[in-house]
């Protein structure tokens, strides 16, 4: 079982974005901004979908691995966190996904 965490990338994500020195694609792809980071964040998902349909067990992992990355680096930037995302993910266990489903699109 690995022992690297999504708290580790996004500690990963925080210092590598800090860089100044020209030397980091993570600062280099923040500095870009919301809109080139969210793209490359689209580019992944739909890579990873196609690794998923096509029956690639190794692309999708590597592809999964990717697009976690560009998720933490489009949450940087949007100044949202691992914990705000997982306090979400927390409130909407206390009800059935059809419930939680219904209540958004009440809102």
């Amino acid at each position: 079982m690995a022992s690297f965490t999504l708290r580790d990338l996004e500690q990963s994500v925080a210092v590598r974005g800090a860089v100044t020195d020209g030397t980091s694609y993570t600062a280099s792809l923040i500095q870009k901004g919301q809109t080139k980071a969210s793209q490359k964040l689209g580019e992944e998902a739909v890579e990873t979908v196609i690794a998923a349909v096509s029956g690639d067990k190794s692309g999708v992992i590597t592809e999964s691995a990717d697009l976690l990355y560009h998720l933490m680096v489009v949450w940087k930037i949007a100044d949202v966190s691992l914990d705000d995302v997982l306090s979400e993910l927390e409130r909407r266990t206390v009800q059935s996904g059809l419930q939680e489903k219904a209540a958004r699109n009440q809102a």
